[in-house]
C-alpha cells in the first residue's frame, strides 16, 4: 500500500495523534482544558487548533494550497506569537506531524518500502515548517508594532497632561512669533 493511502486510511489517528503532540506543549493542566472542553466560545485555542490542524494535514496530503496554509497557519501561531513561546517552541508543533505519523505507521513503514514516499511527506512537513516560521515571525512583529504604538500614545497622552498640570503649553502663536518670550522647540536661541 502506498504512503498516501496508508495516510488517508488513518487519518483520524494520525490528526487524534498530533493534536495530542501539540497540547502536549502546554502546561498540564491547560493541556487538560484545551483537549477536554469542546465549546468552541469556552475553548477557542483548543477549537483552533483542532480545525486548523485538521486543514494542515489535508493541504500537505493534497498540494498545500498556499492560501489555505497561509490562513491555519496563520490561526494557530498568532495564539503561539501571544502565549509568548520561543521562535522554535512556536513552530515545534508542525514537525510533531512527522512524529505523529512515524508513531501511527511504525507497522507499515518497517513491513513495506515506502520509505521514499515517507522522505517526499516529511520534505511537505519541512516546507510548512518554513512557512510557520515566517508566519510566526509577522505576527510577532504585529505584536511588538502594537506595543509600540500603544507605548507612543501612552506617552503622547502623558506629556499632554503634564504640560496642562503644570501649565506649560505653548501656542501656535507663540511657536511661530520670533519675538514672543517663549523659546520655540528646536530653536537653538
Amino acid at each position: 500500500m502506498a504512503l498516501a493511502d496508508l495516510l488517508a486510511a488513518r487519518r483520524a489517528a494520525i490528526l487524534k495523534r498530533w493534536h495530542q503532540l501539540i497540547l502536549e506543549t502546554y502546561p498540564p493542566d491547560t493541556a487538560r482544558f484545551l483537549d477536554r472542553e469542546e465549546d468552541r466560545f469556552l475553548n477557542p485555542v483548543g477549537h483552533t487548533i483542532s480545525q486548523e490542524i485538521e486543514v494542515l494535514l489535508t493541504e500537505i496530503l493534497r498540494g498545500m494550497d498556499p492560501d489555505k496554509v497561509s490562513r491555519s497557519l496563520d490561526g494557530i501561531l498568532r495564539i503561539r506569537a501571544v502565549q509568548e513561546y520561543s521562535p522554535s517552541a512556536a513552530v515545534a508543533p508542525i514537525l510533531l506531524l512527522k512524529k505523529a505519523v512515524r508513531e501511527e505507521l511504525a507497522a507499515e513503514i518497517r513491513q513495506q518500502a515506502i520509505g521514499g514516499e515517507l522522505l517526499e511527506f516529511e520534505s511537505r512537513v519541512d516546507k510548512l515548517l518554513l512557512l510557520a516560521f515566517d508566519s510566526y515571525m509577522q505576527c510577532r512583529q504585529k505584536i511588538y508594532e502594537i506595543r509600540v504604538n500603544e507605548a507612543s500614545k501612552r506617552s503622547t497622552i502623558l506629556v499632554d497632561r503634564l504640560n496642562r498640570v503644570l501649565g506649560n503649553q505653548e501656542s501656535d502663536a507663540d511657536l511661530e512669533d520670533p519675538d514672543s518670550d517663549h523659546v520655540s522647540r528646536g530653536s537653538t536661541r
